[in-house]
């Protein structure tokens, strides 16, 4: 089994790399940027085509994030 876990900053936690990334598409001439959030995706393949998803929140919300300032979604991946 292999899944994606998508990782943002909170929308309420200031993003100074996405800023960056939306200051400088506008300088190239992107003029229609609102906003930009900046995160981390990691994709994780287990030896067994079966897990527990609770297994995987437990991951995520005791290693792979910080919960008081990001958030996350799992979305499973098909092989």
């Amino acid at each position: 089994m292999k899944v994606r876990v998508n990782i943002i900053l909170k929308p309420s936690v200031l993003d100074p790399q996405g800023q960056a990334v939306a200051n400088s598409l506008i300088g190239q001439g992107f003029n229609n940027i609102k906003n930009v959030r900046q995160g981390k995706i990691l994709d994780i393949e287990f030896n067994s085509n079966e897990v527990d998803m609770n297994m995987i929140n437990e991951m995520c919300e005791g290693f792979l994030t910080n919960p008081l300032v990001e958030d996350y979604a799992i979305e499973e991946i098909n092989m």
